[in-house]
């Protein structure tokens, strides 16, 4: 995937210390990753970048709503995403880090490309199994709902079994 220019960070510019930027998120920047999950998001990414002299210190947070479709009826609901993460960029040559914490740059870079980083906090945010909030208290009124509670086993089941079975319980 191609940089996108306004997630490319110019570092080398900046003075040591906080920087801030904030970015707006809508559906176009998920569909740069081929991402099509989301019927919509609204999402607002904040990024503290903190320069030192050896590191740098990178603390995002991202809120906002994403509407995506329910795994169980397939109505689409909207999901509220809050969430943060922060990563440590050091400089050293020829080293590659399997930490998702830190990440290493080479020595002479002067920009770093958040959007990846952006992308996949926010994908990892949102949970596996998507579920209207109408199904868990009962309050969606739906064809789909409607047929889950007729085919919901009931409480008082009890599983009925062979006599002859019986017989060889007894046995034990």
């Amino acid at each position: 995937m191609k940089s996108l220019s306004p997630y490319l960070i110019k570092f080398s510019g900046l003075k040591e210390g906080i920087h801030c930027f904030n970015y707006e998120l809508g559906n176009k920047f998920f569909k740069n990753f081929d991402y099509y999950d989301f019927l919509d998001a609204k999402l607002l990414a904040n990024l503290e970048l903190e320069k030192k002299p050896t590191l740098l210190n990178l603390k995002f947070s991202f809120s906002g709503e994403i509407e995506v479709q329910c795994d169980v009826s397939m109505e689409s609901f909207n999901m509220g995403v809050n969430t943060n993460y922060s990563v440590v960029i050091k400089f050293k040559d020829n080293i590659t880090s399997s930490d998702d914490k830190v990440v290493f740059l080479p020595s002479g870079s002067h920009s770093i490309d958040v959007s990846r980083m952006i992308y996949e906090s926010i994908i990892l945010a949102v949970p596996q199994k998507k579920v209207h909030p109408g199904i868990e208290n009962g309050s969606l009124k739906s064809e789909i709902a409607e047929k889950l509670k007729e085919l919901k086993p009931k409480k008082n089941f009890k599983e009925k079994t062979d006599p002859r079975w019986d017989k060889l319980k007894d046995l034990l």
